[in-house]
Formats: C-alpha cells, structure tokens, sequence
C-alpha cells in the first residue's frame, strides 16, 4: 500500500486551525447581523465549516484501501470536535454559549462532509475502472 503523503492532509490542518480560531472567537468580537440572527445563520456556517473540514481530511484517504472506514471515524471526531467546542465556548470564550443546534448542525456538517467524500470517491473509482474496460 502507497504511504499518504503529510502534504495531502494541509489544507486540512489549516482549516481545522482557521475553524478553532473563529470558534475561539469571544462573542463581543462577533459581527451582529440581525437577519443573520432571525434566520438562524449560524447553523449554516457550522454546516459549512464542519462539511468542509470532514472532507478535507478525507480526501487525502481517496486512494486508501480502507478509506471508508477512515471517513467514517473523520466525521465521528469532527463530531466529537464540533460538541467539545461547544463546551469550549461556554466555559473558557467569554460571552460563547453551549448551543445544542449548534452540535446539531456540526453534525449534519459531518455527515454531509462525509456524504461528499463517499461521492467523491465512487465517481473517481469509476473514472479509473472506465480507464482500465478501455484498454
């Protein structure tokens, strides 16, 4: 088997570090828009954010034998991340709040991140046997 290259996983990592930072950030810093607010917004930057990072760090798997079960375990700690920063927010970022819809939408993020990769990966894997039934 290929070893994976740490090259792959840096968009990923950047990522990661650029969603810590704006979950970091103290809720007087936060920009107030108030039809942002009324429509819930938030909920589709968490959805965003954690879609996003679930794939990236599964796209670098796309050759692996055992990437299913890798995207899999990604999007179960993207999880596990997106709850704990919850917690994060409510005990260590002034004025953040615990947000059980936001954990929600973290986990539709996940799935959706993980739904892509899934996709992303049957369509390459046909590309290559479309390549190979032509030689």
């Amino acid at each position: 088997m290929k070893k994976i290259s740490f090259k792959l996983f840096i968009p990923a990592i950047i990522w990661f570090a650029i969603s810590f930072w704006l979950l970091t950030i103290p809720g007087t810093a936060l920009p107030q828009i108030s039809w942002f607010d009324q429509y819930q917004g938030d909920k589709a930057v968490h959805i965003f954010m954690f879609g996003l990072l679930c794939f990236l760090f599964s796209f670098p798997l796309k050759k692996s034998i055992l990437r299913n079960k890798w995207i899999i375990i990604i999007a179960i700690l993207g999880l596990m991340y997106g709850i704990a920063m919850e917690f994060v927010q409510k005990y260590f970022i002034p004025f953040r709040s615990c947000d059980v819809d936001d954990m929600i939408a973290d986990g539709i993020g996940c799935l959706l991140g993980w739904w892509v990769a899934k996709k992303y990966f049957i369509r390459e894997e046909r590309k290559i046997q479309k390549a190979v039934d032509q030689l």
